[in-house]
């Protein structure tokens, strides 16, 4: 059957292929936080999402939106910190050398200026907001500052500190509404987070042959794209069987029978982002798969909104007159 031409989207243009202009300060220093990474810290709001059911009040919202914030403030102060650390390798590298201190558009003093500002708001924000949330936030930024002077050289370990800020980054929204710890969140999280982080290693580890450069990251002289293939492969398998249980098995899915619906949006989304990074190269950047893929933000659309129809009992008229 052929696909129609409708369905046939553009993709993301890649970054070293667009034309550079000089950025003034404040953009670039806007740039160099990466607010397009800042989907990450979404996952703050699983917890919520997850326990729409518990009738949570209005303050609990306004609790994970700010905790959304403090998180976006404190990964984008470990972004311009790891950019100021690798400014002389990221000069070498084809994407990279993009980068507003790399290029010199960010001028390193202003860097380190804004990080200490903003990690500084991030942390005492964060204790102020709720102290358990403040713990986890703390462990995320000390951990994350590690992954950039020391665990990013480690084989394997580089991944798995990755994999464990998404972990945090969930159990931190957790802590605001004072709900219970699921298993089954910190397992379909961690999952998915391996899955994009050896997806990421791959795509550099391809860039980078590709290119011809070398001395860009010295991690990926210790990878294989034929390892990193294997290890795509298990973890998408678990990721996919995680999730699939979660939706039959836990104690959420003992509330909401129909959570299995979503299946088919989690396979879809899995098998699109391994898809764009084959045949497009796209696995560098998640962010620009998220953001920019139109198919992959109406697939994650989609599973937002009928997991929290679901949840919040908002299916349950409907299915009772359709089961009448």
């Amino acid at each position: 059957m052929r696909v129609s031409d409708s369905m046939k989207e553009p993709l993301p243009t890649p970054l070293e292929d667009r034309p550079h202009k000089r950025r003034p300060v404040p953009l670039a220093l806007l740039v160099a936080m990466r607010p397009k990474q800042w989907t990450k810290n979404l996952l703050v709001l699983a917890g919520l999402l997850f326990t729409l059911d518990q009738h949570h009040p209005i303050g609990d919202f306004r609790l994970v939106g700010l905790g959304f914030l403090l998180f976006c403030l404190l990964s984008s102060v470990v972004y311009l910190i790891n950019d100021l650390v690798d400014r002389e390798s990221d000069r070498r590298h084809p994407r990279k050398r993009r980068r507003p201190i790399a290029c010199g558009d960010l001028p390193p003093n202003i860097a380190v200026g804004a990080a200490i500002a903003f990690g500084l708001i991030g942390i005492v924000g964060s204790v102020l907001l709720n102290p358990m949330f403040g713990a986890v936030a703390i462990l995320y930024f000390l951990m994350t500052l590690g992954y950039s002077f020391y665990f990013k050289h480690i084989v394997i370990i580089d991944v798995l500190v990755l994999a464990a800020g998404f972990v945090l980054r969930a159990i931190a929204g957790v802590a605001l509404i004072h709900a219970a710890l699921s298993t089954w969140l910190i397992l379909c999280t961690l999952m998915l987070a391996l899955f994009l982080g050896l997806s990421k290693r791959r795509a550099e580890l391809i860039a980078m042959e590709m290119s011809g450069t070398v001395g860009t990251r010295r991690i990926l002289d210790e990878y294989t794209s034929g390892m990193l293939d294997q290890m795509i492969v298990i973890v998408t398998s678990t990721c996919l069987m995680s999730y699939s249980l979660y939706t039959v098995e836990s104690q959420a899915a003992t509330r909401h029978h129909y959570l299995m619906v979503t299946i088919p949006f989690v396979i879809y989304g899995i098998f699109r982002y391994l898809y764009l990074m084959h045949r497009h190269m796209l696995g560098e950047s998640p962010d620009a798969i998220i953001l920019e893929d139109r198919p992959t933000l109406i697939n994650i659309a989609l599973w937002g909104v009928t997991t929290a129809l679901i949840v919040s009992h908002s299916f349950d008229p409907l299915l009772a007159h359709l089961s009448h």
